[in-house]
C-alpha cells in the first residue's frame, strides 16, 4: 500500500468524529490542570477511539498548514487537485478562550469536533499523513477479515525478551539492546509492530493463555515503559507519557481478555470448541486429495500447507489422464493468480531419514516468487535431533482446512478397494483376475532405471489414456525397498510386475469457519516462530503472517461437498523447540475419551506405544484402556476396546530374517504395551484372568491379489491416528499412540476433536440409543469395510458391542481370514513362529499358493473383507531390543517410543 501510494481508508467511505471533554489531567507545572478530549471516530462499519490533547489538534493544524503551503508553492500538475481542495481549508485554528466563542457553544468539544468534521470532509486532509497519526490510522487499520481497528500508534520498542534457546544467551538482551520508533497495531487476537519507513510488519506477537501486560519503571526498566508478554517473548515498548502508557496498557488487556485464545480451554487446549462448525472425515486418500485439489483451485488469498514430507508431483486426482491436477501444477497456477503460498516443511536428518525435503523445498520456490517454502529445524543449533514436525495440515484462505493423518506425499493415496497392482487394469484387490501390462509399462513407469543422460524425468510426457493409479516412485512398498531418488519422482522404486504395492489406509478431516481459523493459526504461530529461529528467513521474502479475525469467519467463501454441523476442537502437540509454547491437549483428549466412554472405542493406529512407567514409556493412554475395562467388568456392564494397527512397522526390512533391527525394536514396545510384560494391558487384566477376550481384541489389516499369474498378498498399512467412542465422538489428527506424538515435548502434532450435536436413532447393546449421525457415519464406514460388510449386505455392523457382532462377526472374521491367509500364504508375522529358529523352519516350508495354486485361489474365496487378528505371540521367545552394538541400540529407547 505504501509503495504504491494507496489510501488506507476505504474508498468512498467518509470518517466522521465525535469529541468528548471528559479527563482532566495536571500538567509537569502541577499547576495548570489540562483537558484530555476523547475523540469517536466512525468508518464505515469501524469505530475507535483515541485520546488527545488540545496541542495536539494545535500540532495536526499546523502540519495540515505546512503541507498546503508546499503544496501551492509546487507548480507540479500532481498538485492542482489538492490545491483546489485546500481552499475550503481555515487559515487558523481559533483558541478556544475568548467569550465570543464562549457565547457561540457551551462545549469546547463540540467546537473541536465541527473543526476535525469540517477536516475530515477535505480529501486532501483526510489523506495527509499528519491527519492519519491524528486518528491513529495506518495500513491495516480498515482490512474487514483483521477484525475491529483496534488500538495504533507510534512507540519505541526495544530489542530482545525472545523465549528461544540461542537468541537471548545468558540474558544478554537485558543489558545489549537498541530502541526503535514502529508502529503499533493492537487487533481482537494478536499484536504486531512495523516499520514506520516502509510499513513492513516486524513482529507478530499473538495472544495465548500466558498473555500479560503490566507498566513501569520496575518491570520494564525504562520510564513510561509497558511490557507485553507470551509464550514466546517478553515485549517492552516505551510511551510518551504515563498517562498514555497507562492507557494503553489498559486497552490491550481490554482486548486481550475479550479473546478466546486468552482463556483456559477443554483438554488444556490452545482453542475452544466450535459450535455448529462444518466438518467431513474422510477414511483414505481418494476423497480426501480429491476435496483438497478442489479446495486449492478455490483458493484467492493464500494456502498454508505443512507436511512431514510432501511430494511435489502427487497427483490429487486419479488416474491422472493430464498434469492438471498434479500438487506442483496447482501451486503454480494459484500462485500466478496472486495467490500467497507458504510452506513449512520438516527438515530432517538426511543419514537417517530420504524424505528430500531439500528436493521439494527447491522444486516449489522455483515455479513462483509467492510460493514460500521453510524447513525446520536446524538440528545443531536448535539441540532437536530425533524429534520431528510430524503434523499435516492445509488451511485455504483461512476459511477452510485439512488436517489428519495424510502427508501429501507418494504412496499415499488409496482407497477402499486397497489394490495390490497397478499395471493399467481397474480390477481391485482381493480379486484373483491377473492384470495385464499396459503396452508402455516401461515408459510411463520407468522401470529400467536412470535416463541415459543422468538427468532427473521432470515430466511424464503424455497422460492421455492413461489407467494406472500410482505413476512412478508413487507405487510403493516400503518394507522391501524405501524411497529412493526423490528427484527421479517418475521412476519406478520397484519392479511393479514382480512386488505387490503396500496398500496405505489413513483418515483425515475438513473443518470450516472458526475452527479452520484456528488451525491456521497454528500454522501462523510456528511459520512467524520459525521465521525468527532462523536467520536466513529474517529477510522480507518470507513475511510474517496475520491471523485472520474469528468475528468474520462464519462467512465462507467454499465450502466442502457433503460437509456437516459439529463441534469442533482443534488440539496440538507442542513444546518450544517446535512452536515456542507448550501443549499436549492430544493426549489429554485421548485419555478424557476413552475414560468417560459408556459403550465402546475404537482405535485405528500407526503405533500403538503406552501404558506408562518410569523412565521408558509416559503416555497414559494403555492405562486408561485398562482402568476403562476394569470399571467395566467390575460393574458387570458391556463394554469394547477394537484395536487396529498395522502388522508390521513402516521400516524396509527383510520380514523372512526377522525384519531387521528397527522394525524389531518398534514390535518390542508393540508388545510390551499389549501382551508381553507385567506393565501391558493383558498383565494389568489379570483381574478379569481370561475374559480380556471379551473386552479388547487386537487387529490388523492384510488383502491379497495376482500379480503376473501368482498369488499375491501384503499387508495393508495403517496409517491412521484415530479414536471412535459411543458413536458421539471421534479425534482424528497426525498423533501415534506413543510418547513421541503424546507428550507435547517431543514430535509437533495436529488434530481435530468432533463430538456430535444432533442425534440419530441407533441401537446399542440391544438397546434404543441416540447416536451422533456424524460418528455413527464413520465407524460404519471403518466397521463395514474391515469385516466385508460392503460386499456382503448381510453382515449387521448396526449394534458395534453386540455379542453378535464382536464374537461372530468381528473377531470371527479377523481370525478366519488370518487362518487363511496363514495356509496359503504363510506369511509374516503369524502366531505359529514363537523363535528365530522356527522363522527358519517357516520359511522354509512351501505355501499352497505355490504348491497348488487352484485350491489357493479356492481358499481365498472365503476371505471376508481385509481384518486379521494380530499375532500376539509372533517372536515371543525372543528378545526383540536392537543389540547394544548395533546403530539402532546404541540410540536412545525415546527414538522407538
Amino acid at each position: 500500500m505504501k509503495e504504491k501510494a494507496l489510501s488506507y481508508l476505504i474508498p468512498g467511505t467518509p470518517v466522521t468524529c465525535r469529541v468528548d471533554n471528559t479527563e482532566k489531567y495536571t500538567t509537569r507545572s502541577k499547576v495548570n490542570v489540562g483537558t484530555l478530549y476523547t475523540v469517536h471516530l466512525t468508518h464505515g462499519h469501524f469505530h475507535w477511539v483515541v485520546k488527545r490533547k488540545y496541542k495536539h489538534f494545535q500540532e495536526l493544524h499546523r502540519d495540515l498548514y505546512k503541507h498546503r503551503m508546499m503544496a501551492h508553492l509546487l507548480p507540479s500538475r500532481r498538485f492542482a487537485k489538492d490545491r483546489q481542495q485546500l481552499r475550503s481549508m481555515p487559515e487558523e485554528m481559533p483558541s478556544l478562550q475568548g467569550t465570543e466563542r464562549t457565547r457561540r457553544t457551551s462545549s469546547k468539544g463540540k467546537y473541536l469536533e465541527e473543526y476535525l468534521n469540517g477536516l475530515l470532509g477535505n480529501a486532501f486532509c483526510r489523506n495527509d499523513h499528519s491527519m492519519l497519526e491524528f486518528l491513529s490510522i495506518g495500513p491495516l487499520s480498515f482490512v474487514t477479515e483483521l477484525g475491529p481497528k483496534g488500538l495504533e500508534g507510534p512507540i519505541m520498542k526495544r530489542s530482545g525478551g525472545h523465549r528461544i534457546q540461542g537468541l537471548n544467551c545468558f540474558g544478554h538482551d537485558r543489558f545489549c539492546y537498541r530502541w526503535s520508533h514502529r508502529w503499533l497495531v493492537v487487533k481482537d487476537s494478536f499484536l504486531m509492530y512495523m516499520s514506520r519507513d516502509n510499513a513492513m510488519i516486524n513482529f507478530v506477537l499473538l495472544f495465548d493463555q500466558d498473555f500479560k501486560v503490566t507498566v513501569g519503571r520496575a518491570v520494564t526498566g525504562t520510564e513510561h515503559g509497558v511490557c507485553l508478554e507470551n509464550q514466546t517473548r517478553n515485549l517492552i515498548i516505551k510511551c510518551s507519557s504515563y498517562r498514555q502508557s497507562h492507557w494503553w496498557s489498559h486497552e490491550i488487556n481490554r482486548l486481550a481478555e475479550a479473546c478466546d485464545f486468552f482463556k483456559g480451554h477443554h483438554f488444556d487446549g490452545f482453542a475452544p470448541q466450535r459450535a455448529t462448525t462444518l466438518t467431513k472425515w474422510y477414511v483414505n486418500g481418494s476423497g480426501y486429495f480429491a476435496d483438497l485439489a478442489d479446495a486449492l483451485e478455490n483458493a484467492k488469498e493464500e494456502i498454508f500447507i505443512t507436511d512431514w514430507w510432501l511430494s511435489p508431483e502427487v497427483f490429487l486426482k486419479r488416474p491422472a489422464t493430464d498434469n492438471h491436477w498434479r500438487l506442483d501444477e496447482i501451486l503454480k497456477r494459484k500462485a500466478k493468480q496472486g495467490v500467497k503460498i507458504c510452506v513449512l516443511l520438516y527438515k530432517e536428518v538426511e543419514v537417517a531419514l530420504g524424505i528430500s525435503s531439500d528436493y521439494s523445498k527447491r522444486t516449489l520456490m522455483d515455479m513462483h516468487s509467492n510460493i514460500k517454502v521453510m524447513r525446520h529445524p536446524d538440528h545443531v543449533s536448535s539441540v532437536v535431533i530425533f524429534w520431528a514436525h510430524h503434523e499435516k495440515m492445509v488451511a485455504i484462505d483461512q476459511s477452510v482446512a485439512f488436517v489428519g493423518g495424510i502427508d501429501l506425499a507418494f504412496g499415499r493415496w488409496d482407497d477402499n478397494q486397497y489394490r495390490l497392482t497397478d499395471l493399467g487394469s481397474t480390477e481391485g484387490s482381493n480379486g484373483v483376475t491377473e492384470e495385464q501390462p499396459d503396452k508402455d509399462v516401461m515408459d510411463n513407469g520407468t522401470a529400467d532405471g536412470p535416463r541415459p543422460d543422468g538427468q532427473p524425468e521432470q515430466d511424464l510426457g503424455d497422460l492421455a489414456g492413461n489407467t494406472k493409479l500410482w505413476l512412478g516412485k508413487d507405487y510403493s512398498n516400503f518394507i522391501k525397498k524405501d524411497w529412493i531418488q526423490l528427484d527421479r519422482p517418475f521412476e519406478d522404486n520397484i519392479d511393479r510386475t514382480e512386488v505387490p504395492r503396500m496398500p496405505w489406509r489413513d483418515l483425515s478431516a475438513a473443518v470450516h469457519g472458526k475452527a479452520a481459523r484456528d488451525v491456521a493459526r497454528h500454522f501462523i504461530q510456528r511459520w512467524n516462530f520459525t521465521k525468527i529461529f532462523k536467520v536466513k528467513y529474517k529477510d522480507e521474502f518470507f513475511p510474517y503472517l496475520l491471523p485472520k479475525s474469528h468475528s468474520t469467519a462464519d462467512s465462507l467463501p467454499f465450502t466442502v461437498p457433503g460437509s456437516s454441523k459439529a463441534k469442533v476442537q482443534v488440539l496440538r502437540s507442542a513444546h518450544l523447540w517446535s512452536a515456542g509454547t507448550c501443549e499436549k491437549s492430544i493426549q489429554n483428549a485421548y485419555i478424557d475419551t476413552i475414560k468417560n466412554s459408556e459403550h465402546y472405542i475404537y482405535i485405528e493406529n500407526q503405533f500403538f506405544i503406552s501404558c506408562a512407567r518410569e523412565k521408558m514409556i509416559e503416555n497414559g493412554i494403555g492405562d486408561a484402556i485398562v482402568d476403562r475395562i476394569l470399571r467395566a467388568h467390575r460393574e458387570q456392564k458391556k463394554f469394547r476396546v477394537f484395536v487396529v494397527i498395522p502388522l508390521l512397522p513402516g521400516f524396509e526390512g527383510d520380514v523372512k530374517t526377522g525384519g531387521g533391527n528397527a522394525i524389531q525394536a518398534i514390535l518390542h514396545y508393540t508388545y510390551r504395551t499389549m501382551c508381553r510384560g507385567e506393565d501391558s494391558i493383558l498383565s494389568k487384566l489379570s483381574e478379569v484372568k481370561d475374559q480380556w477376550t471379551e473386552y479388547i481384541t487386537f487387529c490388523g489389516l492384510r488383502t491379497h491379489s495376482k500379480l503376473s499369474g501368482k498369488l499375491v498378498t501384503e499387508l495393508i498399512y495403517v496409517h491412521s491416528k484415530t479414536l471412535i467412542a459411543d458413536d458421539r465422538r471421534y479425534i482424528i489428527g497426525s498423533a501415534n499412540i506413543n510418547d513421541r506424538s503424546m507428550l507435547g515435548d517431543r514430535d509437533s502434532e495436529l488434530a481435530v476433536f468432533v463430538e456430535d450435536e444432533e442425534r440419530v436413532p441407533s441401537v446399542m447393546g440391544g438397546q434404543e440409543y441416540e447416536a451422533g449421525p456424524l460418528t455413527l457415519a464413520l465407524r460404519k464406514e471403518c466397521f463395514s469395510v474391515l469385516v466385508g460388510g460392503t460386499s456382503d449386505p448381510s453382515i449387521n455392523i448396526d449394534d458395534p458391542i453386540s455379542d453378535d457382532f464382536f464374537f461372530l462377526v468381528w473377531n470371527q472374521t479377523a481370525k478366519l481370514n488370518a487362518t487363511i491367509y496363514s495356509t496359503v500364504f504363510k506369511c509374516l508375522p503369524c502366531d505359529a513362529v514363537h523363535n528365530m529358529q522356527q522363522l527358519r523352519e517357516y520359511n522354509d516350508e512351501k505355501p499352497l499358493s505355490e504348491t497348488d495354486s487352484e485350491q489357493a485361489e479356492e481358499e481365498l474365496k472365503a476371505v471376508r473383507g481385509f481384518l486379521v487378528h494380530f499375532p500376539l505371540k509372533y517372536l515371543c521367545e525372543e528378545n526383540l531390543l536392537p543389540p547394544s552394538t548395533s546403530k539402532e541400540g546404541m540410540a536412545p529407547s525415546t527414538l522407538w517410543t
